[in-house]
């Protein structure tokens, strides 16, 4: 894997935070992108849960699908759960992880918090 793509519906937490674990873990000279194919704002919860582990993500945004060269991603990793994966073309391979989506998360900010942290490490695959 020299290229990964890290795919969603909103690119507000769940690619994002995919995309900033894995540029800590990849080794040098790998791309890691992530985008959503009805990108929104990002998730201060992503944003707090990154920086629990030490990753900053404050300069992250949602990108749209257009951004990203398709013809060198080599790898595709989508993170959709009950709402439908977008698609994306080319010649990649393919993997799926299926993390619930927050984008519509209430409550106070607390309890927001809590549910994000708790959703996201355990997403069912």
């Amino acid at each position: 894997m020299k290229e990964i793509l890290f795919l969603c519906v909103t690119s507000s937490a769940r690619s994002q935070m995919a995309e900033a674990i894995a540029r800590s873990m990849t080794p040098a000279g790998t791309k890691v992108w992530s985008v959503g194919s009805r990108p929104t704002s990002l998730r201060s919860e992503g944003v707090a849960e990154l920086a629990e582990i030490g990753l900053d993500a404050s300069g992250h945004g949602a990108k749209p699908v257009p951004e990203i060269p398709a013809d060198k991603v080599d790898t595709i990793i989508t993170l959709c759960a009950e709402e439908g994966c977008p698609i994306f073309l080319g010649m990649a391979v393919r993997r799926r992880r299926s993390l619930p989506d927050l984008a519509d998360l209430r409550g106070s900010e607390e309890e927001r918090l809590i549910a994000f942290r708790d959703d996201q490490r355990t997403g069912s695959t």
